[in-house]
């Protein structure tokens, strides 16, 4: 971390997405700080068909998910979500689940709701 007239400068890596936005976050309520440049790198420590199979478990594991009408795509620390779902909500959780995996960078959501 560097600080130049009150831009905090954020360098390093991560495991979990959440820990990058914390960081970021917690600094940009300290007094003084003008801005925050988040630099840091989320670098998973999965391989992407381990990062698949976690969001897979997590899916299924999630009662509110029907997950065997969702399938997860993983590329690099991208994940892609597709297929179909009953509700709003159920569109969410598997989003939420995705995210939940350690070294996922983005989710691209393309699930549709079936009327």
């Amino acid at each position: 971390m560097t600080v130049s007239k009150g831009w905090v400068t954020l360098k390093g890596e991560v495991e979990w997405q959440f820990q990058k936005e914390d960081a970021e976050r917690v600094l940009r309520r300290l007094s003084g700080v003008k801005g925050v440049i988040n630099l840091i790198v989320v670098k998973p420590r999965v391989t992407p068909s381990e990062l698949k199979q976690k969001i897979e478990q997590a899916l299924i594991r999630t009662a509110q998910t029907d997950a065997q009408r969702i399938t997860v795509d993983v590329q690099g620390s991208k994940v892609i979500l597709k297929g179909t779902v009953r509700s709003w909500a159920e569109k969410e959780e598997a989003e939420r689940a995705a995210w939940s995996a350690p070294g996922v960078t983005s989710v691209e959501n393309r699930i549709v709701i079936a009327p």
